[in-house]
């Protein structure tokens, strides 16, 4: 028995080139199968030599996997991919369901690779965004000057939706490529400049590249903490930008980790978190719904859609979350048990962060310092401003800053 015949599930990448561009290593873990899954697409580049029972996803695929997976067991399958199934594919879903141990990866080349070698760009030096499945808002983050973005595709049309977003930015001049059906003999490549795009239909499956450059009214977005206040739209219940980028100086983002932002106002907090990495996550919560629709659009004008948005008060609204591994109290600091229900839900080694204005919200804060430590900091901020016919400084309300962290067990 072959090596790979030991194993429950193959999955196979599969390029546009079908067949032939599979290695002897892909075309044996095919040909012994007993079913083939994929789709239909997929199904029809195999050889006529491969006499496997071929059944095609059922769509949604994700939930419908481990009812598929059970209903096969006892058959061995191999699992039909596009490119490199560890890239945004199938693959990473089936190991997690699996285990290592029971699947076996035949990557081919992915897009990204035939991508960059069309375009002669270094793999290394380009940022890779998926909407598959996602809203087009993902790419803001990546919308830098000088930057080179590939912007995977699932829609006829997404070349036009990133013309119009870069545009909408300010990055017109930026040159944008749709790229399709790579490695195979119908491979197309578009290219135009954003705002000169007039409209192109593309393969589904596509692979939109884009040199970024700035106009002389781009809107500029760092990924650094401390966005201007303008950035967000707000009602005044906002965070000021340099106290702000103390704030998550202190919570110190971590890729994977989940922030509470309690008391949210704007969610400018929480959608920063968000920003620093794409893996970070976010619940904002907020009582008031005028605010949660702003803190809604503000995610998704700055990039983070997936942002959570909890309706209610806490402690009441923290019940039944994802425990945390930072919170920050930004409004509610003196309701009863707020500070207790975060401390509790904090993950071991969490950080907590709350900020007060008031004498009585500082009052607060002070005696959680003097209970359990931490550190306890005043910020002081002050902008120069007219004074008659000369300039002066105007201080703005001091804010107290309370930071404590959760002890790893």
């Amino acid at each position: 028995m072959a090596e790979w015949d030991a194993l429950w599930c193959t999955v196979v990448g599969i390029g546009a080139d079908g067949w032939r561009g599979l290695s002897a290593t892909a075309r044996q873990a095919v040909c012994s199968a007993d079913v083939v899954l994929g789709n239909s697409r997929q199904l029809r580049l195999l050889d006529d030599t491969v006499t496997a029972r071929r059944v095609e996803w059922p769509s949604p695929l994700l939930p419908a996997l481990p009812r598929l997976l059970d209903e096969h067991k006892h058959l061995r399958l191999a699992v039909l991919a596009s490119g490199d199934p560890m890239f945004f594919g199938i693959g990473s879903a089936l190991v997690s369901l699996l285990g290592p141990e029971r699947v076996r990866v035949l990557p081919t080349l992915s897009s990204v690779s035939l991508a960059c070698a069309r375009l002669g760009w270094p793999v290394q030096d380009v940022e890779i965004v998926s909407t598959v499945g996602r809203p087009l808002a993902v790419l803001h983050p990546a919308v830098q000057p000088g930057r080179r973005v590939l912007v995977l595709a699932a829609e006829p049309d997404l070349a036009d939706a990133v013309c119009a977003l870069l545009v909408g930015r300010g990055f017109g001049p930026s040159t944008v490529t749709a790229l399709t059906r790579l490695g195979g003999p119908d491979e197309r490549l578009v290219s135009g400049v954003a705002q000169e795009w007039t409209g192109t239909a593309h393969d589904p499956l596509a692979i939109v590249a884009i040199e970024c450059r700035a106009g002389a009214g781009a809107v500029l977005l760092a990924r650094s903490p401390g966005l201007p206040d303008e950035a967000f739209e707000h009602d005044g219940q906002i965070t000021k930008w340099e106290v702000r980028a103390m704030v998550l100086a202190a919570l110190m983002p971590v890729p994977g980790r989940l922030l509470w932002d309690v008391g949210a106002g704007s969610g400018s907090v929480g959608i920063e978190w968000m920003r620093s990495h794409p893996a970070c996550r976010a619940v904002a919560v907020e009582p008031r719904e005028d605010r949660r629709s702003r803190i809604s659009r503000n995610a998704e004008q700055l990039g983070v859609p997936a942002l959570r948005v909890v309706a209610g008060r806490a402690p009441e609204a923290l019940a039944g979350l994802p425990a945390p591994d930072a919170v920050f109290i930004g409004g509610g600091i003196t309701e009863g048990g707020v500070v207790e229900a975060c401390m509790a839900a904090l993950a071991p080694g969490g950080r907590l962060v709350a900020n007060a204005v008031t004498v009585e919200s500082e009052a607060t804060l002070a005696g959680w310092h003097a209970k359990v430590g931490g550190t306890l900091t005043r910020i002081g901020i002050q902008r120069a401003g007219p004074v008659g016919g000369f300039t002066g400084w105007r201080p703005a309300m001091p804010v107290t800053q309370w930071s404590w962290w959760e002890e790893r067990g």
